[in-house]
């Protein structure tokens, strides 16, 4: 049976993804979200984030995002942390922030959004197993996802309502420009980089991905680490393979 695209997204990107870490320094505190969000599909889990977030007494809190995206639900209570949080949180898109991952920015005070950097909006996927009744119910709680989205949108950017469903029916891609000039990030930052800046994430399961970001760069990461973590996702997914129809 065909790979749904989520667990496509999660497999593809297994060995990638690095567990949350937070580090404080005085006043400031950063904690780095790259990988696949949610505890169950990647290595960047909620519930780690609350406590992270939980632990550091700091004015100003940066999230350094390189994301793929990832788990909707994990994402909300991901964002629910960073509003309850007293500092100042500062979203800094240093890769790529997609899906599931632009929610989070969309939680933080500021987005800061590095030239060259991605940024992108889509409608939610899951993976359902049932009947017509329940695929119903299914369809209706995506919607009710993606009207959540599209008002998190809407209230920052300014647009109308109808422009963000448009965009995100579409699965569009901005550049850190456009990113800004629709007012998903408050500012654009150059980078001079030391190496030809590239993606890591395989993006091969989203429908526009730009011919620019298809082929991921080499990891650098530990080749067991990788080959552990990929047969721990093809397990998780021979077991919803093998689910009743």
């Amino acid at each position: 049976m065909p790979i749904p695209k989520l667990l496509q997204l999660a497999k593809n990107n297994a060995g990638k993804s690095k567990p949350v870490r937070a580090e404080s320094d005085g006043k400031e505190a950063t904690i780095y979200l790259h990988g696949v969000i949610g505890g169950w599909w990647g290595d960047i889990d909620e519930t780690m984030f609350a406590q992270a977030m939980a632990g550091i007494d700091a004015d100003v809190i940066h999230l350094r995002i390189d994301s793929p995206g990832g788990d909707v639900f994990a994402a909300r209570s991901m964002m629910t942390a960073i509003s309850q949080h007293r500092a100042t949180v500062i979203a800094h898109v240093d890769g790529l922030a997609a899906s599931a991952a632009t929610g989070i920015c969309m939680a933080c005070d500021e987005v800061e959004i590095t030239q060259g950097a991605g940024f992108m909006i889509h409608n939610a996927w899951t993976i359902a197993i049932g009947n017509k009744a329940d695929m119903s119910k299914t369809a209706d709680l995506l919607g009710k996802i993606d009207t959540g989205l599209a008002g998190d949108y809407t209230q920052r950017t300014g647009k109308d309502e109808a422009q963000i469903v448009q965009w995100m029916d579409e699965e569009t891609w901005f550049t850190a420009d456009e990113a800004k000039e629709h007012g998903f990030a408050d500012r654009v930052v150059e980078v001079v980089s030391k190496k030809k800046a590239g993606n890591k994430w395989d993006l091969s399961a989203y429908s526009n991905t730009p011919a620019a970001l298809l082929r991921p760069e080499n990891s650098a990461d530990d080749g067991e680490d990788i080959t552990a973590h990929q047969s721990a996702l093809s397990r998780r997914l021979a077991l919803l393979e093998r689910a009743p129809a």
